[in-house]
């Protein structure tokens, strides 16, 4: 017997509700009730629980997605489970989809590497709070590195604060002497080795990174392997990922070979010679990036955010690894299963066309301003009107509101965010900050739906 879900909505949008779950045809049987209010966004749980008084029969209900209240007292009242859908219509079908196939983002394979490049000139606190800032955005390992010709003294010391703070250390360096004095003070990981230069790894316990001895000189790595192996000890091998224009797609297919040579070892990838090292946005090089990982079971990757376009790439990356992760857990693309590498555009920017926004328009009868944005552009309506533009200074002229700060203020703020929505792609939806992913520290909604919005400062009058 297939389930049956009551949808509550409101008057303005009780036909569309009808004409997208008609357009759905779902595998569960369904009754639309409207409770006699206009807009389906002020609803709240005491009004359905005043107002409601036959759940038809229904197995689940669903709210609308902006409808405030405490929805546990509500299910408990109704004796029927309650949830919020989405808070635009049209994403009724994916709201579904989403529901039927949920992915685990707690989980994941590969480990960052964050280096802080310029630790020698660094002094211990500055490193435990640059090492915090880099593990809060999801590095699992910090990395000292070391700078050519210069004096690295505090080496230890460091070394010695990040382990008694929790953190796992690598050291970052060429030159033997910084490799032997960091494993020495209990560095974890050493980077790098090469064939000529294994020796360190004999005289202390800190993991090896194996790089070959030339850029192109996988016999000297193959040996290197063969060595480490032989000894039974662990270890990582980074075949060098070189940027654009200087062998970067030779270099994929130095990875690939390597891993194609030795099927079960462990590899890094140092993803920030290509992040660091191209103007252009990060968040998808990582995508990239991490996505070559997973394809080539590559466990460990080297990032770095020493340029300011480049001040994301540890957050990214961690949200690029469990993604990926996640796809490949249940062999699928990674399409559909987190917003956060969304950063700048939407699947699905503009959910109503400009004849639906019209209709809806049409059925205003109250002065305040409605926003929203299509295809075409921008749009603002109340009962007086409904006015459209690319730009939103042609719509001041329509709006009567020069003689209201506030008001003004308030949707010239309102229209400058829904520009920029519609410029780059983006869902814009009133009263709401536009969301960016990963590219910002408040990628999630912020709203309490348990709580009432109090009134904004620009609704009293004085």
């Amino acid at each position: 017997m297939s389930e049956h879900i009551l949808f509550l909505t409101g008057k303005l949008a009780e036909k569309q509700l009808h004409n997208i779950l008609e357009k759905m045809q779902p595998d569960f049987t369904y009754t639309v009730h409207q409770l006699g209010l206009k807009v389906a966004a002020l609803m709240t749980t005491d009004m359905v629980a005043r107002r409601l008084h036959d759940t038809f029969g229904a197995d689940r209900i669903i709210l609308p997605g902006r409808c405030r209240g405490d929805i546990a007292a509500l299910s408990a009242h109704l004796n029927v489970p309650v949830l919020r859908g989405p808070e635009e219509l049209k994403d009724l079908p994916q709201y579904f989809g989403k529901k039927a196939q949920a992915y685990d983002l707690s989980r994941y394979q590969v480990k960052i590497f964050a280096e802080i490049t310029d630790a020698p000139n660094l002094s211990v606190a500055q490193v435990l709070e640059r090492a915090a800032y880099y593990r809060h955005n999801g590095a699992d390992v910090i990395d000292l590195g070391c700078l050519p010709s210069t004096p690295f003294p505090q080496m230890e010391e460091l070394i010695h604060a990040l382990k008694a703070a929790g953190f796992r250390v690598s050291i970052d360096s060429l030159v033997d002497e910084d490799l032997l004095r960091g494993g020495q003070a209990g560095a974890d990981y050493l980077l790098s080795l090469h064939e000529s230069s294994l020796w360190i790894a004999d005289e202390v316990a800190a993991t090896p990174i194996l790089i070959p001895e030339h850029h192109d000189d996988l016999a000297s790595l193959d040996r290197a392997i063969a060595m480490m192996q032989a000894k039974n000890k662990p270890f990582i091998v980074d075949p060098i990922l070189d940027p654009l224009h200087f062998g970067f797609t030779r270099s994929l297919a130095r990875y690939h070979e390597v891993r194609t040579r030795h099927p079960g070892i462990e590899m890094m990838l140092g993803v920030g010679n290509i992040t660091e090292l191209t103007h252009a946005d990060t968040v998808g090089m990582n995508a990239l990036l991490l996505g070559i990982c997973s394809e080539l079971d590559i466990n460990h990757i080297l990032a770095t955010e020493v340029s300011r376009h480049a001040c994301r790439a540890i957050k990214e990356a961690d949200v690029a690894r469990r993604i990926m992760f996640a796809a490949k857990q249940q062999a699928t693309l990674p399409k559909h299963i987190h917003p956060g590498l969304m950063t700048t555009h939407e699947i699905a920017p503009f959910p109503y066309s400009p004849e639906e926004i019209r209709e809806l328009a049409g059925a205003i009868t109250d002065p305040s301003f409605r926003i929203q944005t299509s295809a075409e552009g921008l749009h603002i309506f109340n009962r007086d009107g409904l006015y459209s533009a690319t730009d939103p200074f042609a719509l001041y002229p329509h709006l009567n509101v020069g003689q209201d700060g506030g008001h003004a203020f308030y949707l010239g703020v309102e229209l400058a965010r829904a520009e920029i929505a519609w410029q780059l792609g983006k869902r814009f939806t009133q009263d709401q900050a536009l969301t960016w992913g990963c590219a910002t520290d408040q990628a999630e909604a912020t709203v309490d739906l348990h709580t009432f919005k109090p009134a904004g400062t620009t609704l009293p009058k004085k």
